[in-house]
């Protein structure tokens, strides 16, 4: 899952309480297509006399040799070179905040070819799912907050899941620490719908969620290291695990 923006009425819920303090972010989500592959063309130009002349070991040869090669083609593929060519384009962009829109454009075409290699093919089903999550990238502004001066933007944004227990919880570091929970309701193997329930001003103030604050998710890349998931606001996230065994609070 990714992070969501929250609706008005729990912005204005938020700032009510502190005017000190940002509003947490949460992750939005979006669903993506996967690719298809073609038949191999027939080869021509060979005579029917020439066909003749072939021993039937020889033709039985070729049957095996070729039904390998097309077996093939239906195998996923290796994520890991992609997952490099990922990582080195994150690199320089502060989690996106210095994306230009050539940039996110790169970085949309990568993680693409990522989704098609997804060795995971059902998400919320997966022990890879659980745990402590950081952001590493995203497409929305509001959860960079590129409106504010670097000194009081989040310097990272985690999020924790637990399917077994349906929970999610995102959190923001230093100087922030706001904290939000929220409950999940499975749609199909990929997708949740997400209901906050709590917020944390600096990790320390509870504020009931309004009954507004709801979003959905769609897991579209995931390994026990890299989460991609897309937001029903059109966001992109990308995500590293940092720590398997957390727990989020029931």
């Amino acid at each position: 899952m990714a992070f969501s923006t929250l609706s008005a009425p729990a912005t204005q819920l938020i700032a009510a309480h502190s005017s000190a303090h940002n509003h947490p972010k949460l992750l939005h989500t979006h669903s993506l297509s996967a690719a298809a592959f073609s038949f191999p063309a027939t080869h021509n130009g060979h005579s029917s006399s020439g066909l003749a002349s072939i021993s039937a070991p020889c033709k039985w040869r070729a049957s095996v040799s070729f039904f390998p090669g097309f077996l093939n083609l239906n195998k996923t593929k290796d994520p890991e070179p992609i997952k490099e060519e990922l990582f080195e384009a994150l690199a320089p962009l502060d989690r996106g905040a210095d994306a230009t829109p050539e940039d996110q454009e790169k970085i949309e075409q990568i993680v693409r070819k990522l989704e098609a290699a997804n060795p995971t093919k059902e998400p919320l089903k997966s022990p890879f799912l659980n745990g402590k999550w950081e952001l590493i990238y995203t497409t929305s502004q509001s959860i960079l907050q590129t409106n504010r001066p670097k000194f009081l933007r989040s310097r990272t944004n985690y999020q924790g899941i637990n399917a077994d227990t349906l929970r999610a919880q995102n959190l923001e570091s230093w100087p922030t620490f706001n904290q939000v929970t929220a409950d999940l309701t499975p749609v199909n193997a990929s997708k949740v719908a997400v209901k906050f329930d709590y917020f944390k001003i600096a990790g320390l103030i509870p504020i009931k969620a309004p009954d507004t604050a709801r979003g959905s998710l769609d897991i579209t890349y995931l390994d026990k290291e890299l989460r991609v998931s897309r937001g029903d606001k059109g966001n992109l996230f990308i995500l590293k695990m940092v720590d398997p065994s957390y727990r989020v609070p029931v």
